[in-house]
This record gives structure tokens, sequence and C-alpha cells, in this order.
């Protein structure tokens, strides 16, 4: 089977590719899992930031934004953000408010908002109304439909085996057969760097780091669901509504080889005492858990462009913890590259993000 482009990889950095180079030519998806968005981007915490991340990541997110907010009716609804420090946390607390453009406020009217905030233990409030829900599914949805739209094949429960550059093409095997394509996108997150090892290419670097979740019930007698997402300082936990009840993170990046990851226990125990002890409400029960890997380059931007060595060759990859926030823009960045077109971005944010950063 012969396609223009192939794309190894289904989470959203792979999905949204398909969905923004399906109108460039023939485009197969290709999932090891037996589901889309299985690892890092079905275990997400599902917001929308503009001010989260690095300058680089920023641009991005501005670029995803109109896609967010409108394409399809949009995928975003309102939340809100608050930070909260507690003693000696004065200065983790200013640079998060100066880094996310979050307004202090007192303590007693953080309360109003978050009624379970200890006023023995916090010390700090800040808050803005600039966070918002990304309903992932419906998103992850209207990539792949617009993708198949466009005539996209998309395959699910086929790993990539092996990968081998002949006549031109790429061909790539798996348990399902053969494919051949005349480019080829690494768009698999933190196997990233073994499929290009694999096509006979470098590793850049990238690294997976979990990140652990826990889903707890709702304190009793408080309905959720109109609550911020809630930061400590420095980000050291965080906490968001969910359907009814909290997930909370110790927000840990702990260095891992890629692998379908699952939580540490004591890891949560210990970002579950950090949360409590800035509420008056105890965890009671923890209704689940779970964990997932978040990929950075060595210095923690997305890469997203074509590969200096390997011939038609692409690189979407490096989300970290940024994939959904930013996939509209990488993947219309990426397109841009195959296209052979002028990109949306500032040629300084371009550059940021070019596998050539690493040449060298």
């Amino acid at each position: 089977m012969t396609h223009d482009i192939l794309i190894i990889g289904g989470g959203i950095a792979g999905i949204a590719a398909a969905a923004r180079l399906s109108p460039l030519g023939k485009v197969l998806l290709l999932e090891a899992e037996g589901q889309f968005a299985h690892h890092a981007s079905g275990r997400s915490a599902a917001l929308y930031e503009p001010g989260y991340g690095s300058s680089v990541v920023k641009a991005l997110n501005a670029a995803s934004e109109h896609h967010l907010f409108h394409a399809d009716g949009g995928v975003l609804s309102p939340r809100g953000l608050m930070i909260v420090g507690g003693p000696g946390e004065e200065a983790g607390f200013e640079e998060d408010c100066a880094d996310m453009g979050l307004t202090p406020i007192p303590v007693e009217e953080a309360q109003a908002r978050v009624p379970i905030l200890n006023p023995e233990t916090v010390t700090h409030t800040a808050v803005a109304d600039h966070g918002w829900d990304i309903d992932t599914d419906l998103l992850i949805q209207n990539f792949l439909r617009a993708a198949r739209a466009n005539g996209a094949e998309t395959l699910t429960a086929t790993p990539v085996t092996a990968i081998m550059r002949q006549g031109g093409a790429w061909q790539v095997t798996t348990p399902k057969g053969n494919f051949a394509a005349r480019i080829l996108v690494n768009a698999a997150g933190p196997w990233a760097d073994t499929v290009s090892a694999m096509a006979g290419g470098r590793k850049l670097g990238l690294q997976p780091y979990r990140r652990s979740m826990a889903r707890i019930a709702a304190p009793e007698g408080h309905e959720v669901a109109s609550w911020p997402m809630i930061f400590g300082a420095g980000e050291t936990w965080y906490a968001k509504p969910d359907a009814g009840a909290l997930i909370v993170s110790p927000s840990e990046a702990h260095p891992m080889d890629p692998h379908d990851a699952w939580a540490d226990d004591m890891v949560l125990a210990e970002g579950l005492a950090r949360y409590e002890e800035r509420v008056t409400a105890p965890v009671t029960r923890m209704l689940a858990n779970w964990a997932g890997l978040r990929t950075f380059a060595p210095d923690r931007a997305l890469v997203i462009g074509p590969d200096s060595v390997l011939p038609d060759f692409f690189w979407t990859a490096g989300q970290g913890g940024y994939g959904f926030q930013t996939s509209a823009g990488a993947a219309d960045l990426l397109a841009a590259h195959v296209g052979g077109t002028a990109p949306a971005l500032e040629t300084d944010i371009v550059a940021a993000l070019h596998p050539a950063r690493f040449d060298g």
C-alpha cells in the first residue's frame, strides 16, 4: 500500500497532523495501541492557559487559540485559575503570578470562591479568568473527522516494527502488513527518538517524565463545578474539578523510559499531603489514580520540522505538558514545512522549534 504521508503515533500530535496534512496528499495514521490518544493524550489535565509555558510554547498557544475557541463550535469552557501559597512560598508565588498573569487577592476573597482553603496555612492567593477546560475527546474526534473527510486512513493496534528507506520512499513494517510513503512524520511521543533511530536517524535527547494524578471525592457538602483550577505556589501540586470530583496531582517530573505509565503510590501520597496542607477538608478516599509521560526536548521546546539528515522525515514531538493547547498551531507549522509554504509564526519561533537547532 502506497501513501504520500505516513504518520507514526496517534496521540494529539499525530491526530492533529493528520487533519492538517490530509489536504496535501494521501495520509496514513498508525497508532500502536488499540485506541487513539491512549498514553499522554488520554491522561491530560485538559486546560488551555495561554500564559502557561515558555515564550515558544506561548506562541504556539496563541496560534492555537482561534481553533480551540471556534473550530467546529469550539472545545473550551470557562474554568479560571487560582494560585495559593503559604509561609515561605512568597518567591514562588510572585514568580507564578508574574509568569501566568494572575492578580493577587485577599485570602478571604479566595475562600469565597473555594471554601475549603485553610486560612491558617494559606497566606497568599491570586486569580485569573484566562483558563479554560478543553474537551479533549471532542478535539480529538474533530481532528480525526477532518482527516478522514480528506481521505486519510487511520489504523490502531498497528505498532511499527521496522523502517527502511528504499526507492525514494519510506517502507514501514507492521503486524498488519507493510506500508510505503514518500514522507514519514514522527509523532511517536515518548518513543519519538526510538522511531528516528529505527529509521536510521539520530536521537535528539527527548526525555519522558512521569506525572501522576489522583481522583478524589468532592469535599463533603461542596459543589466543586465552579471552582477554578488551583495551583500550589511553585506548581508543587494542583487540583482541578472534574465530573463532580477533584483531580489532584503532585506535579512531579520524574525521568522515565518510554512505557505505559502508572502512578507511584508514595509520590501520590506526598502530593495529596501538600494539597491537604492548604485545605480544611481531608482526603478520605481516592476514587482512581493514573499517570502519564510528558516528553521534553533538552531545551523544553517542542520539535517541529524536517530532520536535518533523513530525507522527507519530519518531527512533531516533545509536546511535554502542552500538547492539547498547542495542537492546532503545531500542526499548522508542520503542514507549512511539509507543504513548502511560509509558516504563520515569527521566524525566531520557527527556528526555536526546528530540529536543526540540535545540529552539531
